[in-house]
């Protein structure tokens, strides 16, 4: 296996053989020292909507990117317009900063937003123009304990334990991986039991997923994969170790389905 490495203070992006990509873009929560005096919330506030333990589970194949710094000072899964979170409407209602961001550090952070999408372009052409067309796990997690640590859980109905975001991508035309990789998922003997894995119910994707589709088109088949923090305590941050590691193993017994159906696919 061969591997190359672009490695920045904020995001690592690692490179191999495999036409399968895993991004944890979310996992960061580090702040630039420039930064931190200006913050209105604390850390711990802040690691709430963070997406903790998702670089835990990108290792399931040798082409990795994992964001290590917080999406408080940079959602990388956001259009540029929208990539600072300025005011409360743009954070769940959380007022972020003290006082209204100076714009030349505004500035200073898009330039590494700008810096993280030509990298991520770089990488998927090159493994691109290997491979024919790849496939990207867009891992994330969710909450759905919003009214507190004692406040009762979000309906199970509206919020299922795996959301699969398939929105804005060929739909038709990637059904064999998208189905390969749901029922890889939910047929996955979760300690005993079952996931419940469904597609489009709380989330349908984010401006990453819509951005790979529109630079490379037909090209590539991302999946946005969205856990519910079923797994640790969204509010204290603690994690179930033991959750997280048969998430990873769910997630690597998949790869083998998707990857045969992927071959298919860029046969057509």
């Amino acid at each position: 296996m061969t591997q190359t490495k672009v490695d920045t203070v904020y995001y690592t992006i690692t490179r191999g053989d495999s036409p399968l990509v895993a991004t944890a873009i979310h996992n960061g929560h580090e702040v630039r020292h420039n930064l931190k005096e200006l913050y209105n919330l604390t850390p711990e506030e802040r690691l709430r909507e963070e997406d903790p333990f998702t670089a835990e589970w990108v290792d399931i194949t040798d082409n990795q990117i994992i964001g290590h710094y917080s999406r408080f000072e940079l959602d990388l899964n956001r259009p540029p317009e929208k990539a600072i979170y300025r005011k409360p409407e743009d954070a769940w209602g959380l007022k972020v900063w003290k006082e209204e961001l100076p714009e030349e550090l505004a500035q200073e952070s898009m330039k590494r937003y700008d810096k993280f999408y030509e990298d991520v372009k770089r990488m998927l052409s090159q493994l691109i123009g290997e491979h024919g067309c790849v496939v990207v796990y867009d891992l994330h997690t969710y909450n759905h304990r919003r009214e507190g640590p004692t406040g009762p859980a979000a309906n199970p109905e509206e919020n299922p334990e795996v959301n699969i975001g398939t929105g804005n991508m060929n739909r038709k035309m990637w059904a064999p991986v998208v189905d390969a990789f749901m029922h890889s998922l939910s047929h996955y003997n979760y300690q005993g039991r079952k996931l419940d894995v469904r597609e489009n119910i709380k989330f349908e994707g984010g401006h990453f997923m819509r951005w790979l589709h529109e630079t490379f088109g037909d090209k590539v088949c991302v999946i946005s994969i969205e856990f519910k923090k079923f797994f640790m305590d969204e509010w204290t941050g603690e994690p179930d170790q033991a959750q997280v590691q048969e998430i990873r193993q769910a997630l690597q017994q998949s790869t083998r389905p998707v990857l045969e159906a992927l071959a298919q696919v860029c046969q057509v």
